[in-house]
């Protein structure tokens, strides 16, 4: 059985100051390096077999600084990149609620979905029966649990903090949410 423990990166700046930062590369802030830290404190690296991360600077530093305890395989995929919500970036969640049908230049959802979906079906295939630690987004995440939750938790619904654990397995042919938005080993 395949198992995949998507960690959403550490906090940055535009999250402190609730900016959407979609796919503008942010480098994480200190509090966000001290999260991956503890992330990295909390896992163990017998648990795992791979870890793969966003090519965006603060999923890959999130990865980087938990990979330097694990010390396991690195992949870099660009499918989990966080969703462009074009014109929006860099504007508050306040400005957001100024236009509800979206920024203009925005990767449309149903793209974004099946983008993000077909990645986790890449995983599974990939790394058949493999423990996969995977470092992405808070949409990317959303996105992935809404679908396999058919609308329960994810997308709209679920706020999921920095740093969070949020654990799928792949069990006769269907993805399974184990958990999500866990915390407890941030301090």
């Amino acid at each position: 059985m395949t198992r995949i423990c998507f960690i959403r990166h550490g906090e940055t700046d535009w999250n402190l100051n609730k900016r959407i930062q979609g796919s503008t590369d942010i480098p994480l802030n200190d509090t966000g390096r001290r999260q991956a830290e503890q992330c990295a404190a909390y896992l163990n690296a017998a648990d795992y077999d791979v870890l793969i991360h966003s090519p965006l600077k603060r999923a890959k530093e999130t990865a980087e600084i938990i990979n330097a305890k694990l010390q396991l395989p690195m992949v870099e995929m660009a499918d989990f990149q966080e969703r462009s919500f074009g014109d929006g970036e860099g504007k508050t969640y306040a400005e957001r609620e100024q236009h509800p049908d979206g920024f203009p230049n925005q990767e449309k959802r149903a793209d974004f979905n099946k983008r993000v979906i077909t990645a986790v079906e890449h995983v599974q295939q990939n790394y058949p029966d493999k423990r996969v630690l995977l470092v992405a987004h808070g949409a990317v995440i959303n996105a992935i649990l809404s679908v396999f939750s058919d609308g329960e938790i994810g997308s709209g619904k679920t706020t999921l903090l920095n740093a969070c654990i949020n654990n799928l397995h792949f069990e006769g042919n269907k993805w399974r949410i184990e958990n999500f938005n866990q915390v407890e080993h941030l301090s």
